[in-house]
C-alpha cells in the first residue's frame, strides 16, 4: 500500500471512531460500569461464600467418610451372615418336612389354630 492510502485510511478510522464517541453518552458508560463493578463485586461475594461452603462440605465429609465406610462393612457382614442363617433355616425345615410331613400346618389349618385378634385391623 501507498503511504498516501495509508493516511486516508487512518483518518477515515479517526473520523469513524469520532462519529462512534458521538453516539454513545458518557453518562450511560459511566453507569454502565458501576453496573459492572457491582456486579463484580457480587460475584466475588458469591465466590468467596461458595469456597467457604466447599471447604465446610470437604470437612465434613471427611469426619463421615470413615464412619460411614465402617457402618458399611458391618451391614454387608450382617445381611451374609443373615442369608446363610436363613439358608441354614430353609435346610432344616426341609429336613423336617421330608422326616415329619405334617410339622408344619398348611395355611387353612393356620388360620384355624389361630384364634387371636388382628390388633392391625380398626375395630
Amino acid at each position: 500500500m501507498e503511504q498516501s492510502e495509508k493516511e486516508s485510511i487512518r483518518s477515515a478510522t479517526e473520523e469513524v471512531s469520532r462519529e462512534f464517541k458521538t453516539l454513545v453518552n458518557s453518562q450511560d458508560l459511566d453507569s454502565l460500569k458501576q453496573l459492572q463493578h457491582l456486579i463484580l463485586g457480587r460475584l466475588q461475594d458469591s465466590n468467596a461464600v461458595l469456597s467457604h461452603f466447599n471447604e465446610y462440605s470437604e470437612h465434613c465429609f471427611a469426619e463421615v467418610s470413615s464412619d460411614l465406610s465402617r457402618n458399611t462393612r458391618l451391614l454387608k457382614s450382617m445381611k451374609s451372615d443373615l442369608d446363610y442363617i436363613f439358608q441354614k433355616l430353609r435346610s432344616l425345615k426341609a429336613k423336617i418336612l421330608a422326616t415329619y410331613p405334617d410339622a408344619f400346618p398348611d395355611v387353612s389349618t393356620i388360620e384355624a389354630l389361630d384364634r387371636r385378634p388382628d390388633l392391625e385391623m380398626p375395630q
